[in-house]
């Protein structure tokens, strides 16, 4: 018995070791050169705030360029909702390493700091926005701002009405948050919109055909991991970008040490 005991803390030692091995050149780490051409694994990156507020959900603007100038360097191309949704419904070609970067709830910093920042390196964004919101509380975005942001490749999405917590209304108010929101949206930016993010990322089957019901091509949650063709369209992964003591290390490991915990089964998200 002891003699196994040593033998899996010996088997564990050189796991660990062998890591740096497994994800030290990010040249092989973009997720559509470790697949299976036929099924591409895409990151989408979430946000919520960039500015300086210093708390969880508030990337600092440094550290958000600091990441984008990262993912300009290693050759990742960032995709739009549309380009997403032709890919997982129709096989449409991706651009090399695409990663889709989004933002939820539709803040103000993410026109006056992220959207710049983005710019800078050539990529665009998704914004899930609040609808009821824009234009009409504090600190969020406005329509003028959003129009601005769409005629330069910025995409906007839905984020519902108002950010209920979707499995604690009726019927009645669930089909009013996913029409009311999807309708301004179709309305004020001349589009069809085709996805929505759960608000606090809580959904469930009977939501996901009520968003289904309501004209969305699909919808995105707050669980951690990529998309590909095996995914639920209405239940699409996310990889979450927090701020923490050392923000660019959550970002790199978020991207490529965890995903390789989950391969082999070490993590469970």
């Amino acid at each position: 018995m002891l003699k196994k005991s040593i033998w899996y803390k010996l088997i564990l030692v050189v796991m660990v070791l062998c890591l740096p091995l497994l994800v030290s050149s990010p040249k092989i780490v973009p997720a559509s050169a470790a697949e299976n051409e036929d099924n591409i694994s895409i990151t989408v990156l979430n946000y919520h705030k960039i500015d300086d507020m210093n708390i969880s959900l508030s990337v600092l603007p440094a550290d958000f360029d600091r990441q984008m100038a990262y993912l300009k360097e290693h050759g990742y191309n960032t995709i739009n909702s549309q380009q997403l949704y032709d890919y997982l419904s129709n096989g449409a070609e991706l651009p090399p390493n695409p990663i889709m970067i989004t933002f939820d709830d539709g803040y103000e910093d993410n026109y006056v700091n992220a959207y710049p920042i983005l710019q800078k390196y050539g990529f665009t964004g998704t914004i899930f926005v609040i609808t009821d919101f824009v234009s009409a509380q504090p600190n969020y975005l406005t329509w003028d701002q959003i129009k601005e942001m769409k005629a330069h490749g910025m995409d906007f999405q839905s984020h519902t009405a108002t950010h209920q917590s979707m499995t604690g209304l009726s019927e009645d108010q669930l089909r009013t948050e996913l029409v009311k929101s999807k309708q301004t949206l179709d309305q004020q930016l001349n589009q069809n919109t085709l996805f929505i993010a759960y608000p606090t990322g809580t959904y469930n089957l009977y939501i996901a055909k009520l968003v289904d019901e309501a004209g969305y091509k699909g919808a995105f949650t707050i669980k951690y991991g990529n998309i590909d063709k095996d995914s639920n369209i209405y239940a699409l992964e996310r990889v979450p970008i927090f701020h923490t003591e050392n923000t660019f290390l959550s970002f790199y490991e978020r991207m490529h040490y965890i995903p390789v915990f989950e391969r082999l089964g070490w993590y469970k998200s």
